[in-house]
């Protein structure tokens, strides 16, 4: 079975509904991005996928023993989160929320697994900061090492690169990609329609009307070519 089928799924609010008749299934190590015009109800899918909103119709099946408490979520920042006066150590540590339970403290394996995940985003040396008093790109790496703490098999984010500089941007594409290499399976909304078509496995395109296929399938589509055209990302 797939780790992730979607089955006929509908979305939206009350009667008015973004998303129609989506179906699309994704396999262990698949690299999905999600793209399409702003207000196509991407994020809206990724909260139905969190389980945070409910889907009008069709159903969401999760395959290979993946459990809700086993998906990594990097949800865009807002101004007040970015300013959080929380270190670095404890907002990391607080992606094992989910491994806890009922139990109100952290484990010395949830301690373990929240260092070995700060080592693999290269900021264990600032493991004793104010989350507050870190760049952007500093930040981003501790969310994702707290994302990780939960993901055992599956990562979703939200435009994980949005206002971040050109080098800050392209250092976030490959830890990603280094994390789908490991296994990991990523999904991913992104405006960056180059990164998306450069990185991903498989494209979902959002709009009047959808695409869901491979990376080169989406290239030569016409719906593909429309979009990349129109946002400047290059074919290749």
């Amino acid at each position: 079975m797939s780790l992730l089928d979607i089955q006929n799924l509908s979305l939206g609010y009350d009667s008015n509904v973004i998303i129609k008749n989506l179906s699309f299934s994704l396999n262990k190590g698949d690299y999905l991005c999600i793209v399409g015009e702003n207000g196509s109800g991407k994020s809206t899918l990724m909260r139905t996928l969190l389980n945070l909103q409910a889907p009008l119709e069709g159903k969401i099946l999760k395959g290979d023993g993946l459990m809700n408490n086993e998906i990594g979520y990097l949800p865009q920042q807002t101004d007040i989160q970015r300013d959080f006066p929380a270190s670095v150590n404890e907002i990391v540590l607080s992606g094992c929320q989910a491994r806890c339970g009922l139990r109100p403290f952290y484990s010395r394996e949830e301690k373990r697994i929240a260092e070995e995940n700060m080592k693999r985003m290269g900021i264990s040396g600032l493991s004793k900061r104010c989350y507050r008093e870190l760049s952007g790109g500093q930040q981003q790496r501790v969310l994702l090492a707290r994302a990780l703490c939960a993901a055992r098999q599956l990562l979703l984010l939200d435009e994980p690169v949005a206002g971040l500089d050109p080098k800050v941007t392209a250092e976030m594409y490959d830890i990603i990609k280094s994390l789908n290499d490991d296994g990991i399976t990523i999904i991913m909304i992104s405006h960056d329609i180059s990164a998306a078509v450069r990185f991903a496995s498989h494209i979902l395109h959002i709009g009047n009307s959808l695409f869901f296929g491979t990376r080169d399938g989406y290239l030569s589509s016409e719906k593909g070519k429309l979009f990349l055209s129109s946002k400047g990302g290059a074919c290749n």
